[in-house]
């Protein structure tokens, strides 16, 4: 468990992937580009120390996802956001089931996302159905831009869409990520466009909507639409790098979306393995506005604040009671493995 300033975070990582983009799994050009271009937003703001050869970054154990999350990352749970991608890659780029290898492994420090796809059609229900029995799923991770055959992407304010969602608060499965952030080699940019979120989110309120990567670089669209829509989240990464070589911009969106949005509403990311958090939790604890923009937005990454988005929110989405949790820590695999269990110790309520 992370501690600031003398104070216990308690850090849910809302957007973790175990992935596989060896060469061997690849079967179209695409799976080439698409990792290609991960790599480079890896690098590009990643401490060059911390960077990672893109052969390793291809696919990397379970092992080293464990230790990178928990046992120098400061993590103390990750929630795993599935992104099948089938037509890239032969077993898929990041499935529920490959996830369930390490979650599985530790459930008391994972949440296991599925995910779905509407251009499945009936089958793609059935599926939906069979990953809710097998793993009991809260949430789901959805990929708008994610090639099938001749389609380049589809829309979650679609009939087909609303379908499956429907299926999802009949089950119970009440979180809903979708991707929706900047460009990836080779997909569309228009289909990672969050104006869909709106229908979606009005149409379906029993339902929690977190935007994964709150839509950057639509930031002011995302915003509007989330001020409008109490049910819409932000999902930090992509947005939380920018802590590290883009501070002051970091700051502004931030602000943007403290603003608009609310600190109840947003949810720390690292998009683990694209970036780590062992220097990503660190830096955007530490990170702060500029006082032209605390003085402008009218609000402050105070400690409080941070520690909500840090953890605190995705906790309640995702039923997660932090104190049991802590409870749970002082002497569970995990800590026990990596020696961590004095960070749990007499830790009391917050």
């Amino acid at each position: 468990m992370y501690s600031y300033d003398g104070e216990d975070v308690f850090v849910i990582d809302s957007h973790v992937h175990l992935w596989d983009a060896s060469e061997e799994n690849i079967i179209h050009e695409g799976g080439e580009q698409f990792i290609q271009c991960f790599h480079d937003y890896h690098t590009g703001f990643t401490p060059e120390e911390k960077q990672w050869e893109m052969d390793a970054y291809r696919a990397y154990s379970p092992d080293r996802m464990a230790e990178d999350l928990f046992g120098r990352g400061h993590v103390d749970m990750g929630i795993f956001q599935p992104t099948y991608l089938t037509d890239f890659y032969e077993e898929g780029f990041n499935t529920t089931e490959q996830n369930a290898e390490l979650a599985e492994a530790y459930p008391e420090r994972f949440v296991l996302n599925g995910s779905f796809d509407p251009r499945d059609g009936e089958e793609g229900l059935e599926y939906l159905e069979e990953l809710d029995a097998k793993y009991d799923l809260q949430g789901v991770k959805l990929y708008t831009a994610e090639w099938r055959g001749d389609s380049k992407g589809w829309r979650l304010d679609s009939p087909e869409a609303f379908e499956y969602l429907e299926k999802c608060a009949e089950l119970g499965i009440t979180n809903i990520h979708p991707h929706k952030g900047p460009t990836i080699r080779p997909l569309n940019r228009d289909a990672f466009d969050v104006a869909d979120v709106d229908d979606a989110a009005t149409s379906f309120p029993e339902l929690n909507f977190v935007v994964e990567h709150a839509g950057f670089p639509r930031i002011d669209d995302f915003c509007h639409i989330a001020t409008q829509e109490t049910n819409v989240y932000a999902g930090l990464s992509v947005i939380a790098p920018f802590a590290q070589n883009r501070p002051r911009k970091f700051g502004e969106m931030m602000g943007e979306m403290l603003f608009w949005v609310g600190e109840d509403n947003l949810l720390f990311g690292s998009d683990y393995a694209i970036w780590e958090p062992e220097w990503l939790v660190p830096t955007v604890m530490e990170a702060e506005m500029t006082q032209e923009q605390r003085d402008e937005y009218g609000v402050e990454l105070s400690t409080e604040v941070k520690k909500k988005f840090m953890g605190k929110n995705a906790a309640e989405l995702y039923d997660i009671d932090i104190e049991e949790k802590k409870a749970q820590f002082r002497n569970d695999e995990i800590s026990e493995q990596f020696d961590l269990g004095d960070q749990y110790a007499g830790v009391g309520a917050d």
